[in-house]
């Protein structure tokens, strides 16, 4: 069980920052003030301990109507520990790891490719957008002209869209949000391709040279929308796409009207992770091929983070399978989901909480939180 492992050396802060949830500060300062006495009051108002853990107080609380004791999480979470757990949950579970294959190869052309770029649009998963950037991202693209899209914002809530949005925009950072399946943000995102990339054909003209169309890359990770996102630029089919990773096999420049080059490229992923708290983020959010992970183990994983969010916790859970998070393990959850659904088949027990969570049966969750 995930719960009997070993502690792990707690990783640097640098590591664990993208994980402090920016609105949990702002919300413990109201509960604090709307626990204050009034002038009008008749009798002292009940106190809400914030940041209870710290003070080795117990405040969690029984829901009578599932028959076990719930853990506090109305915006309290703590998502810096909640990162460092995660590290704890995986030492003893197999590695996510992909086979590197055609990797290399792919990369060597990107890098080839990317000197005929003007301009580079890197899609990432708006559910996890610090896990699903490439670590050799800033080495790769030097100082072209960058559009961040964050797909799939259908899938995470308002209040992290605006905090994503502000802190990528004090980081200069153009970042756009959109939904490949509806085409949402695409319209936006190809006018400001052309915008950005408009003084190419300036310098050309300098020179004595014919203008031509503006070219822009569209790299990132498998699964996070990059054909779709062509395809609703286009308005029709033009590159396959498919909810799984691997569809795109090779690279592929399609025009945009007149005046705009697209290349659609495969996903691409680093040789190895070693940060296995982000590669488990990939495999829960569909991000990666499924032959690079054990279903069981990350549908537990995913279990245990949705009962410490907020949005969620372990009530959701229970109002969804009737299975109560006994000991907050949730390797057994999935294997009493199998036993209660799938005629004792755990596989097919982890594939059915993957997949409600990846259609957001949850609602909106994101899995990952900005710096502060």
């Amino acid at each position: 069980m995930f719960a009997q492992l070993a502690p792990s050396p707690s990783p640097s802060p640098a590591n664990l920052s993208h994980f402090v949830h920016r609105r949990s500060f702002r919300k413990s300062i109201y509960a604090v003030s709307a626990s204050l006495p009034t002038a009008n009051s008749s009798r002292p108002p009940p106190i809400q301990i914030v940041g209870g853990k710290d003070l080795n107080l117990d405040v969690t609380r029984k829901d009578d109507s599932i028959g076990f004791t719930l853990e506090p999480n109305e915006e309290e979470i703590d998502w810096m520990n909640l990162e460092s757990d995660i590290r704890l949950w995986t030492r003893a579970l197999r590695p996510v790891q992909w086979y590197p294959g055609h990797i290399m190869k792919t990369e060597k052309e990107l890098r080839e490719q990317l000197k005929l770029m003007d301009v580079v649009i890197e899609v990432r998963d708006a559910r996890i957008p610090l896990s699903t950037t490439h670590p050799k991202m800033d080495a790769w693209l030097g100082n072209r002209k960058r559009i961040l899209v964050l797909n799939r914002e259908d899938m995470i809530s308002n209040d992290d869209r605006n905090d994503w949005a502000r802190y990528f925009a004090k980081q200069g950072i153009k970042v756009i949000f959109t939904n490949g399946k509806l085409g949402m943000g695409a319209m936006k995102l190809g006018r400001l391709a052309k915008s950005l990339a408009g003084d190419v054909n300036g310098k050309r003209r300098e020179k004595g040279l014919l203008p031509r169309s503006v070219r822009a890359g569209i790299i990132g990770y498998p699964n996070v929308g990059k054909s779709s996102l062509i395809n609703r630029l286009l308005k029709r089919k033009i590159c396959a796409a498919a909810p799984r990773p691997g569809v795109t096999r090779e690279m592929k420049w399609v025009k945009l009207g007149k005046d705009l080059d697209l290349l659609d490229s495969p996903g691409m992923l680093p040789m190895r992770i070693d940060d296995q708290a982000a590669a488990i983020k990939l495999a829960i959010c569909d991000d990666i091929g499924e032959k690079a992970y054990d279903f069981t183990d990350v549908a537990g994983i995913l279990v245990q983070m949705l009962a410490r969010i907020p949005e969620v916790g372990p009530k959701a859970l229970y109002n969804r399978y009737k299975i109560q998070l006994e000991g907050r393990c949730g390797k057994k959850f999935v294997k009493t989901l199998g036993l209660n659904l799938f005629g004792g088949d755990s596989h097919q027990a982890a594939f059915r909480i993957l997949t409600d969570f990846r259609k957001g049966k949850f609602g909106y969750i994101s899995l990952e939180r900005p710096p502060l």
